[in-house]
């Protein structure tokens, strides 16, 4: 009998991440220096557990990233270049969605829109096909899908619950019903059940709201999600409603969830505008939780909430302060790949 496909947990064992190297023919080329290294200090962090796929939009990018991995001291066997066209480097909306059964893999390939129409995607539209073209994956098979849909959007336990904001969703849908989207999202993704956040925005995520902003599995029992406890601040209102929502929201067995509220970092500024600094843009590898850190008083005590929240598991803290003046953070650049696919 062949097992269903079922879309794993992001703690369950991964073989790589996939990221792309920023270039100046990317939104990052007026703070290239500062973003470069956000990426060297990530990378340096995940092949200490795992391997990485850098994806490279030409051979010169690929020369010189190897050479500032290396100067760092980065284990490059662990490290691996592809080169292929990319608009941007948000890997985890560009990149696949990775379904399995035992060692066989479907890396769906949804539509990407660059969050609704709002920046050119043609080339980032294409990259899981031209992964694909590449060789990258093994025992694995691509499968297009005609419905718009970003990764940093959904949060999965493993085990068939899926949970996501209705915010971004119908954004992306204004004329399909909450029904309709779990129809498709639970159809497309293997899952039972849909888990909806209607409250919990962070100024300058121009995602319309992306789960991985907000609040993420850390078990199948287990929510950390981004507090705020400050009265004064515009965020108070909406993350104290979803605090709320978060706290009626039950397993599949009736339970409420254990709850790990994240602190809230100081205001980030660029000017006038306001960036999204959020703890929760964590990213979980085999062994570890790497945590954006901003800079802030709050970094220490946000990782040792990560760390109760992810028991066993060591906490590293990557400086991130440049990635949010593009509107994202460390989740958002990576994208895991589950264990035999690569």
């Amino acid at each position: 009998m062949t097992e269903t496909m079922r879309f794993p947990a992001e703690w369950e064992p991964q073989s790589a991440i996939l990221i792309a190297w920023p270039t100046a023919g990317t939104d990052w080329a007026d703070r290239l220096g500062e973003v470069e290294e956000t990426y060297i200090a990530l990378v340096s962090a995940i092949t200490r557990f795992q391997p990485v796929l850098i994806c490279v939009a030409d051979e010169d990018v690929e020369a010189y990233a190897r050479a500032r991995l290396a100067s760092a001291r980065v284990d490059m066997q662990r490290v691996r270049f592809i080169e292929v066209a990319y608009d941007d480097t948000w890997l985890r909306d560009s990149g696949p969605i990775s379904l399995r059964a035992n060692e066989e893999f479907r890396l769906l390939d949804f539509r990407f829109t660059g969050w609704g129409g709002k920046f050119d995607a043609s080339l980032d539209d294409r990259l899981v096909e031209a992964l694909f073209e590449r060789d990258v994956f093994r025992r694995s098979r691509r499968q297009d899908i005609d419905f718009a849909l970003e990764g940093g959007a959904i949060e999965t336990d493993g085990e068939g619950t899926l949970l996501t904001t209705w915010t971004c969703l119908h954004e992306r849908h204004p004329d399909a019903t909450r029904e309709e989207l779990e129809q498709k999202l639970s159809h497309h993704l293997e899952q039972r059940r849909v888990l909806w956040l209607d409250h919990g925005y962070l100024e300058g995520d121009d995602t319309d709201a992306h789960i991985d902003t907000l609040a993420r599995f850390a078990a199948r029992d287990a929510i950390v999600y981004q507090a705020c406890d400050d009265e004064t601040d515009s965020h108070f209102v909406p993350l104290q409603a979803m605090g709320k929502e978060l706290a009626a929201l039950r397993t599949v067995e009736g339970k409420p969830y254990r709850l790990f509220p994240l602190p809230w970092p100081g205001p980030v500024m660029d000017g006038d505008r306001r960036l999204a600094a959020s703890y929760a843009n964590f990213l979980i590898i085999n062994g570890a939780v790497l945590m954006p850190a901003y800079g802030d008083s709050m970094d220490d005590e946000a990782a040792a909430m990560l760390a109760n929240a992810f028991p066993g598991r060591e906490v590293i803290q990557v400086p991130c302060r440049p990635l949010i003046w593009q509107n994202g953070s460390l989740h958002c650049i990576t994208m895991q790949l589950p264990d035999g696919v690569v």
